[in-house]
C-alpha cells in the first residue's frame, strides 16, 4: 500500500508542475524546495558545515546565501524535470546551450567511447536528458529507487530523451560494452562512497573518499573522460551544458598508483567547477562522511 501511495504522490506531482507554465513550475519548484528544506533541519546543518570545511574563509552570511542559490537550483530541477515530455529537439535551444561541444565531438572521435565526468551541478538531471536532444544520446550510471514503481516512473521520464540506464549493481559488464561500441557513459563523481569501493583523494583540501570505478574504467578501455557540467547562466536565462577538454590520464605502469592520481585529476576538475558556482552544487550530501582509517568524523549526526 505505501509503494502505490507514493508512486501516485509523486505521478500526481509531476503531471501537476508539468502541466503549469515553465516560469510558473520554476516558481512554484523552487518555493517547495525551501520549504522542504526547513522540514528537514539536519540536511541544513550538513550543508552548512560542508561550506564551512569547504570555503573556511566565508562568513556564515556567505554560506547562507550559497545554500538559498542550492535549494532555488534543487527546485528548479524539479520544475524542469516534471517538463521533460514537452521538452524537444526543436525547443531545448531555448533552454540550454551547448558550450565547448567540440570537445565531446573531438572524443567521441576517436571511436573508443566516452565517460562522461559530470557532477551535481545546478539542474544536472537536465544535462543528459538535453544531451540526447541534441542528438548525443547516452548511458547513465543510476542506483535504482527503493520503491520500484517511483523508479520506474522516474526512469521513463529520464529516457524520454532517448537516453538508457545502468543499474549500478549490474555496471562493470555494461559499460565495458557501451564503451566498446564507441558510446558514451555518464557518471557523477562528486558524491561520498564506501572505502571498499573508493579510494581518498584531495576535495576542497579534506580526503574525500571518492569513486575509483571511473579511473578503472579509463585506464582499461581508453576510453576518454570528458568533464561535463550544467550551470544555469542568470544573463542569458538559460541553462549552459558546457564541455571541458579530455583529462590526460596517468599511466605509470602502477594500477594503485594510477587509479588514486586519475581520480583525484577527476575529483580536481569537479572542484574547480564547484569553485566557479559554489551555489548550484548540491551541497546537502555530507561528501566527507567515509574518513581515512583512524581519522575522525567531521559531521556530529
Amino acid at each position: 500500500m505505501r509503494e502505490r501511495l507514493e508512486y501516485a504522490a509523486v505521478w500526481l506531482l509531476l503531471t501537476m508542475i508539468g502541466a503549469m507554465p515553465r516560469p510558473l513550475a520554476r516558481f512554484a519548484g523552487a518555493r517547495a524546495a525551501a520549504f522542504l528544506l526547513r522540514l528537514r533541519p539536519g540536511l541544513r546543518r550538513a550543508a552548512m558545515e560542508n561550506l564551512r570545511l569547504a570555503f573556511p574563509e566565508w562568513s556564515k552570511k556567505q554560506r547562507r546565501a550559497a545554500i538559498r542559490g542550492m535549494v532555488r537550483q534543487l527546485g528548479w530541477m524539479g520544475a524542469e524535470f516534471a517538463h521533460f515530455p514537452s521538452y524537444t529537439k526543436k525547443n531545448i535551444e531555448r533552454i540550454v546551450l551547448l558550450d565547448g561541444f567540440e570537445n565531446f565531438a573531438s572524443a567521441q572521435g576517436r571511436g573508443k567511447g566516452v565517460l562522461f565526468l559530470t557532477g551535481h551541478m545546478s539542474a544536472w538531471e537536465l544535462a543528459p536528458f538535453a544531451q540526447a536532444l541534441f542528438g548525443y544520446p547516452l548511458h547513465f550510471l543510476v542506483r535504482a529507487i527503493d520503491n520500484p514503481r517511483v523508479d520506474a516512473l522516474v526512469t521513463r521520464y529520464r529516457c524520454l530523451s532517448g537516453n538508457s540506464p545502468i543499474e549500478k549493481n549490474q555496471s562493470a559488464r555494461a559499460v565495458l560494452k557501451v564503451l566498446a561500441a564507441g558510446g558514451t557513459v555518464g557518471i557523477l563523481a562528486d558524491h561520498n562512497t564506501l572505502l571498499s569501493e573508493g579510494v581518498f583523494v584531495d576535495f576542497f583540501g579534506i580526503p574525500a573518499c571518492t569513486t575509483a570505478g571511473l579511473a578503472r574504467f579509463a585506464l582499461h578501455t581508453d576510453a576518454a573522460v570528458v568533464p561535463g557540467f550544467l550551470h544555469w547562466d542568470a544573463a542569458l536565462r538559460k541553462y549552459r551544458l558546457c564541455f571541458e577538454p579530455a583529462v590526460e590520464l596517468v599511466r605509470t605502469g602502477n594500477d594503485a598508483t594510477d587509479i588514486c592520481e586519475n581520480t583525484q585529476r577527476f575529483t580536481r576538475v569537479v572542484e574547480n567547477c564547484i569553485r566557479r558556482n559554489p551555489d548550484q552544487w548540491l551541497w546537502l550530501h555530507r561528501r566527507w562522511k567515509t574518513r581515512p582509517p583512524g581519522a575522525p568524523p567531521l559531521y556530529k549526526d
